[in-house]
C-alpha cells in the first residue's frame, strides 16, 4: 500500500476499522451519560487536518459511547470562534472541542474571549506530528543547512509562506529564525493552498507546514523536503533528517491535536471520555490513518494534554513577543 493515499480513502478505511461494539462486555458508563448525541466542534472549515482527524475519531467514539457524535465546523479567527463556543457551553459532556496547535498559537498572539487554560478541561491527547521544511522545486537549496547559511549572509532576503499571521507554520518559522539567529520574511496568505501555489512557482523560498497540508505536492515531487521539525526522522521517509541533526540547533516543533471540554466536566464523564479516546487510538485502523497523515497516536491521561497546552502556550507567547507577531 503506498504511503500517500487520498484523504477520502484514508477516512473510509479508518471509519470501517473503527466500527466496534458500543461497550465491551462488563464495561459500564456514567449513569445517564450519554443519553443523547454529542457535538464535536472543529474550529476550522471542513477539509483541513483538524477536520480529517476529527471525523474518524468521532466514528470510533460513537461506537464506544453508544450515541451519535456530530462533527460541527465553526471556523473563524484562527480557531477562536469555535473554541469560544465550546468554552461557553454547559460542562455536561455533550459539547467537545478538537484543539490543535492553533489553539495555543492563536491565544499567544491575541486576546481570546476565553482563558485557554482556565476555561477548559483537558480530556485526552490524540496525536502529534512533526512539520516539514519544504522548498521550491527549482530552489538552489537542497538541505536545511544551505538555506540557513544563505539567510545568515542575506538578512531579510528569503521569503516564506504562511496560512495567516500567527498560525503554527508562521510561529514555527519565526522560532527557527530565533534559534538560528537569522532574519527571513513572512508572507501571509488566506490559506496554505495559495501559499503552496506560490512556492511551487518559485515566488517563495521555503515554507514550514504539516505533511497533511502538502502531501500531494510532496508526493508529486513539486515540493522537496529539506528537513522534519520533530525529534526523530519519519519511518516513512528515513532519508530526510530532522532540523536538529542536520544543523545542530536546539530546535524541535511538533503540531498536536487533543480533545477539550468546557471547564467543570464531571469526573466520571471525563474518565469515560479519556478511556474511549485511548481505545480509539489503540485501534490499528485509526493508527494507520494517522500514519497516512504523518502523525503519531498519543494515548494517555488528561494531564498530558494539559501540560502540552501550557508548554506550547508559554513557548509561542515568547516567540510572538520576540518576533512582534500579533493580529493587530
Amino acid at each position: 500500500m503506498p504511503y500517500f493515499l487520498s484523504r477520502r480513502a484514508a477516512l473510509a478505511a479508518a471509519g470501517a476499522a473503527l466500527a466496534a461494539p458500543a461497550l465491551a462486555q462488563g464495561e459500564t458508563k456514567p449513569a445517564g451519560w450519554p443519553d443523547r448525541p454529542i457535538r464535536l466542534i472543529v474550529p476550522f472549515a471542513p477539509g483541513g487536518s483538524n477536520d480529517a482527524i476529527a471525523r474518524p475519531l468521532a466514528e470510533g467514539l460513537q461506537a464506544r459511547l453508544g450515541q451519535p457524535l456530530v462533527v460541527e465546523n465553526r471556523a473563524g479567527a484562527g480557531s477562536t470562534v469555535g473554541s469560544g463556543f465550546v468554552a461557553k457551553a454547559p460542562a455536561d459532556g455533550y459539547t467537545l472541542l478538537i484543539a490543535s496547535s492553533s489553539f495555543t498559537t492563536s491565544a499567544a498572539i491575541q486576546r481570546t474571549p476565553y482563558d485557554p487554560v482556565g476555561s477548559f478541561d483537558a480530556v485526552a491527547s490524540i496525536c502529534t506530528a512533526p512539520m516539514l521544511v519544504v522548498t521550491a522545486p527549482n530552489s538552489e537549496f537542497r538541505d536545511i543547512g544551505a538555506l540557513l547559511a544563505h539567510a545568515r549572509a542575506h538578512p531579510g532576503e528569503l521569503r516564506y509562506g504562511t496560512a495567516g499571521p500567527g498560525n503554527i507554520g508562521h510561529m514555527a518559522s519565526a522560532y527557527l529564525d530565533m534559534v538560528a539567529g537569522v532574519q527571513t520574511e513572512a508572507v501571509p496568505y488566506a490559506g496554505i493552498g495559495p501559499a503552496q501555489i506560490d512556492l511551487v512557482a518559485g515566488r517563495l523560498d521555503f515554507m514550514i507546514t504539516t505533511l497533511a497540508s502538502v502531501r500531494g505536492q510532496v508526493e508529486a515531487g513539486r515540493l522537496p523536503v529539506l528537513a522534519y521539525t520533530g525529534d526523530e526522522r519519519l519511518a516513512s521517509a528515513p532519508q530526510v533528517p530532522t532540523v536538529r541533526e542536520a544543523t545542530g540547533l536546539d530546535y524541535s516543533v511538533e503540531a498536536f491535536w487533543g480533545l477539550l471540554a468546557p471547564r467543570g466536566l464531571p469526573a466520571p464523564v471525563l474518565a469515560r471520555l479519556n478511556a474511549a479516546v485511548n481505545e480509539v487510538l489503540a485501534d490499528p485502523g485509526y493508527r494507520r490513518f494517522l500514519d497516512m497523515e504523518g502523525a503519531v497516536a498519543r494515548p494517555g491521561r488528561p494531564e498530558a494534554l494539559a501540560a502540552t497546552v501550557r508548554s506550547d502556550l508559554g513557548r509561542w507567547r515568547k516567540v510572538a513577543a520576540a518576533s512582534g507577531i500579533s493580529t493587530g
